[in-house]
């Protein structure tokens, strides 16, 4: 299957949209920080036969607005139902990774009605340590931009799918492969996770919840036995020789976890 790109617009900020097209069970799919909707693709293609995927190129990513003026939690959520509406998806499931995991959890917990099921990789509602901003800063000045081809961009990036997942957010120009994102868009959109947890949030889900980590994921295995504390009926499983980028490093096992969880829930 192939996707089509669809434009959703609002408060005059563009978000772009890969829609894999199908009849069924809606689901969005949100890429995190520094990232963008074609990421998904690995993943994309082996739940589209069975669920109307839309990947997302969220603001200030790929695609979209490049330097939106909001880049709160709130906005990010806002720009999910947004995308909702606009496309006619109808109680989605929302699976997202990192930011993008935290973003649908934030949505779900704004609007229980609204969402089907939560599927978050590597994403908790625990505070980020506060040095995670100038730590997000540093890594992406650690970048060789431009880079001088999307091969070298691959191994930069760790080779295999997890560079090439990578490398696929670059675009070329001016001499060179560039990232789609502004470096300060980017902390900006990671420093609210710094200053306050979100546990609140985490406890007003009401919606089935399938929690996916990698074996030398980011999540301490003390915030997801607190998140199972407080929401005990939540799914949780961990993949074996994966990282925070799982869904890039093993998406057909992905694909299996989604679609077990989705099934029992009916």
């Amino acid at each position: 299957m192939s996707w089509s790109e669809r434009t959703v617009t609002r408060d005059g900020v563009r978000l772009v949209c890969r829609d894999w097209g199908g009849p069924g069970q809606p689901a969005i799919l949100l890429h995190g920080l520094a990232g963008q909707a074609g990421e998904w693709d690995p993943v994309a293609r082996y739940l589209s036969p069975g669920l109307r995927i839309v990947a997302v190129d969220q603001r200030g990513h790929g695609a979209a607005e490049r330097r939106p003026r909001d880049v709160s939690r709130a906005a990010y959520v806002s720009d999910v139902v947004a995308v909702a509406d606009q496309l006619g998806l109808r109680q989605p499931v929302l699976i997202g990774q990192s930011l993008g995991a935290h973003t649908a959890m934030l949505t779900a917990a704004a609007h229980p009605a609204r969402v089907r099921a939560l599927v978050l990789v590597e994403a908790g509602p625990a505070v980020a340590d506060p040095n995670t901003p100038s730590r997000i800063r540093s890594w992406l000045d650690t970048w060789p931009t431009p880079f001088p081809s999307r091969e070298a961009a691959v191994r930069f990036f760790g080779g295999g799918p997890l560079g090439e997942g990578w490398a696929g957010g670059l675009e070329e120009r001016e001499g060179g492969w560039w990232p789609r994102f502004d470096r300060d868009v980017m902390v900006g959109s990671i420093t609210e996770n710094a200053k306050r947890p979100f546990w609140d949030e985490w406890d007003a889900v009401t919606c089935p919840t399938l929690l996916v980590l990698g074996q030398t994921g980011f999540v301490p295995s003390r915030e997801v036995d607190e998140m199972l504390r407080r929401r005990p009926a939540t799914e949780a499983a961990c993949l074996p020789g994966t990282g925070h980028d799982l869904h890039l490093e093993r998406p057909a096992v992905l694909h299996d976890l989604i679609s077990g969880f989705l099934a029992g829930i009916g």
